[in-house]
């Protein structure tokens, strides 16, 4: 059993979502398995007063994996491409950046495992939170029905899904320029972590395989209500220099709606 004086983790209600205290500019590799753990269990960790310069954000994402591109938008700058900046400016008319339920960049083959978000500017207290919900506890509480029912069920993952309107501002600013629209096929239920999870993201599915219209829609109408009920959610209350790292494979999340200015930084890890 790894153990570090240094490094506590402070799970929060629910078991979904933990806090973990410690300094991340000055991290040992006992230290980071504890993470990767906590990780694996809670579904999403946060930190608190990291005070990480881009570079240093660099070095830990590292620790944790092999960092992955984002196919629409340009990175933070030449120096730092892989740290996308997620943003909203108070000119900003439209909904925030991620502002429905996903799974980030589903719409890829192998999307990303992890997700680092780190806030730099945040709003006025208690807006612009995160909530998360938990997908493993969202098939555990699936009815037998239902289980049956997606068991084998692919679906189309679109990067023109709803989803899409909450990045139009920024891809006016600093846009890649790659005007065609992303899709792949998914099983919506996964095995991860020896726990079964749904791996279904509302802000990005086209359409289900092999079903008609009607029971399609039947599908959607339940999965999507049932993947996001309170039970199964954490929400975040950002500060400066909090940082999140979440499971893509387990965990939904979305942006609250606020009016304000946010700035945050991504990575993404493969």
């Amino acid at each position: 059993m790894i153990r570090d004086l240094s490094l506590k983790i402070k799970p929060c209600k629910k078991n979904i979502g933990a806090e973990i205290i410690c300094n991340l500019n000055n991290i040992n590799k006992d230290q980071i398995k504890l993470i990767k753990k906590s990780l694996n269990k809670y579904g999403v960790v946060f930190f608190r007063d990291q005070n990480l310069e881009p570079v240093n954000f660099i070095k830990f994402a590292k620790k944790i994996g092999q960092m992955a591109d984002y196919p629409m938008l340009k990175g933070l700058s030449n120096k730092f491409p892989q740290i996308t900046v997620v943003e909203r400016k108070i000119s900003d008319k439209g909904p925030s950046f991620g502002e429905q339920f996903h799974t980030d960049s589903s719409y890829t083959k192998k999307p990303p495992k992890f997700t680092m978000l780190l806030a730099k500017v945040v709003p006025k207290k208690g807006l612009g939170n995160t909530e998360f919900a938990s997908q493993y506890l969202a098939y555990e509480n699936l009815n037998k029905f239902y289980k049956k029912k997606i068991k084998n069920l692919k679906a189309v993952f679109s990067s023109s899904g709803p989803i899409s309107v909450t990045r139009l501002e920024r891809e006016k600013e600093k846009g890649t320029g790659k005007s065609k629209s992303f899709k792949t096929i998914h099983k919506i239920v996964k095995k991860i972590n020896n726990r079964k999870t749904i791996y279904c993201s509302p802000g990005h599915i086209e359409n289900f395989l092999n079903v008609d219209k009607k029971e399609e829609n039947k599908i959607k109408n339940f999965l999507f209500k049932h993947q996001i009920k309170k039970k199964f959610i954490f929400e975040l209350e950002w500060e400066k220099n909090s940082l999140a790292i979440w499971d893509n494979r387990s965990m939904l999340h979305q942006a609250t709606p606020f009016n304000g200015i946010r700035k945050m930084y991504r990575i993404t890890i493969k």
